[in-house]
């Protein structure tokens, strides 16, 4: 997709439903007077993933202005000497007027560069800025350290985390039990041969006495994140809330443990707190929510989220009536396509050493077991929301057919249709009343179901020979 096709689309997306400025579009009805701050725009916007673009011809209010051809050419000219002259390097920048909805705006757009961060000329790298929730902002020392690391190549999981440690210090810091545990083998009796395995995992880096710890390590394996400065914030906060709303929280627990030690428990704890007691001959308590998906989606979440995004941890959040998984950064995968395609992850190696421990798929069946899990309840289907900077992952209880929205059954058909066609098969009237667990006198109500799903364009009619609404069959809208 070229930069002008989605410059159509992000603008379609800050101005509705609800108008609002995003990181990658900042709105302008006029060029600005003060070359400074137009200077820091462009060197967010160079400095932010995939780049960014002005969109002259749009009020704050989101209402439409008309620029003059005199405007456009100053607007472009301005612009352009700024990204070359007032730079750490000179930026060359594109521009056109496009319509939308009839209204002709200017779009200027200025692409990712590939050597970050960029900063202001005559400064350092003190004076880079980026582009957070629709703002120009200064970025912080970690920040800029991370960026100039991405530049370098060296990705998150193989910067240190801690440095200048002995073997010791490795051996006290991370919880090397649980490595072995999980790969089914006899802990070393010698520290160097267990530092040394540590090692060839990329957990740690060195020689001899001088040893560091890599992020990698620390994320999985650490006894306390709270002793690595930069990986506190990466926490797994679970908050349970009384009734459907976060007025009134019952509890809020912060794990501390590295990914690999504490996963388990995570789920494990996540259970106890969406499960019901059901005393019967004997108490046992009676899950929600199926283990499967609430396991999967934990595991995405944390090998999926956005290490350059700060501010925002993983959080699963437990309500009355639903459980919020959210983590940083937006999925890359078009959201109405995790069940079927390959996964694309930011964080290979992590993606990598959780699949190997166990804990996550990597050939992305993840999310087809999570859903398949759902069916089999019986529940609505699992709400996967993209925003600007995380990921939410929304599930629900029970609800009787009657219940559910419009909007909810149209999802939950889709859904199935795509683990059908995932199974080389097609789903049709029979198949869905199965999803919603309808009687066979009830064909009427599941047509109804695949009639509004089908006008939503997310499935279509396989085999459109067949005049009988009752033989159909449907496949999603990307086969």
């Amino acid at each position: 997709m070229s930069w002008k096709d989605k410059a159509l689309d992000v603008l379609k997306d800050s101005l509705s439903p609800i108008p609002h400025e995003l990181s990658e579009l900042d709105w302008k009805c006029d060029l600005s007077s003060k070359s400074d701050r137009l200077a820091k725009h462009i060197c967010a916007f160079c400095n932010h993933h995939g780049g960014g673009m002005f969109a002259y011809g749009i009020n704050d209010d989101a209402s439409f202005v008309e620029l003059s051809k005199e405007q456009i050419e100053s607007i472009v000219r301005t612009l352009g000497n700024i990204a070359h002259n007032n730079l750490s390097h000179a930026i060359d920048i594109d521009h056109a007027v496009l319509l939308y909805e009839g209204h002709p705006i200017l779009f200027v757009y200025v692409p990712e560069q590939r050597e970050k961060p960029i900063f202001l000329r005559g400064k350092d790298y003190h004076e880079a800025y980026c582009r957070v929730n629709g703002q120009t902002r200064k970025m912080s020392d970690l920040q800029v350290r991370n960026m100039i690391a991405t530049s370098q190549g060296l990705r998150f999981e193989e910067r240190v985390a801690k440095r200048g440690l002995t073997k010791s210090d490795v051996l006290q810091l991370l919880n090397f039990r649980k490595l072995f545990e999980l790969q089914d083998k006899d802990v070393p009796k010698s520290a160097d041969s267990i530092v040394a395995r540590m090692s060839e995992c990329g957990f740690c880096i060195g020689s001899d006495d001088e040893w560091s710890i890599t992020n990698l390590g620390a994320i999985l394996f650490a006894n306390n994140l709270n002793d690595f400065d930069e990986l506190g914030s990466r926490k797994v906060v679970v908050r349970k809330y009384i009734g459907v709303n976060n007025r009134n929280i019952l509890f809020e627990q912060f794990g501390k443990y590295g990914y690999a030690v504490g996963f388990e428990g995570l789920v494990d704890f996540i259970m106890k707190n969406v499960s019901i007691e059901n005393i019967d001959v004997k108490r046992k308590d009676v899950a929600d929510y199926p283990r499967i998906a609430i396991r999967e989606f934990v595991a995405n979440a944390l090998v999926h989220q956005d290490f350059d995004i700060y501010g925002i941890s993983i959080a699963i959040e437990i309500f009355s009536n639903r459980i919020v998984i959210t983590n940083p950064g937006a999925p890359l995968n078009d959201i109405n396509r995790l069940i079927d395609l390959p996964p694309n992850s930011r964080n290979e190696k992590l993606a990598e050493q959780m699949f190997l421990l166990g804990f996550c798929e990597r050939r992305g069946s993840g999310i087809d077991r999570a859903v398949a899990a759902i069916e089999e309840m019986h529940l609505p289907a699992a709400k996967i929301a993209k925003e600007e900077m995380c990921t939410r992952v929304t599930l629900y209880p029970h609800k009787d057919l009657k219940d559910m929205t419009k909007e909810e059954k149209v999802e939950a058909c889709y859904q199935h249709a795509c683990l059908v066609n995932e199974d080389g098969k097609s789903m049709n009237n029979q198949s869905v009343r199965e999803r919603f667990n309808l009687k066979k006198t009830q064909s009427s109500v599941a047509s109804r179901i695949i009639a509004d799903t089908q006008e939503t364009g997310l499935i279509k009619v396989a085999n459109t020979d067949i005049v009988a609404k009752k033989l159909m069959t449907y496949v999603p809208y990307y086969v």
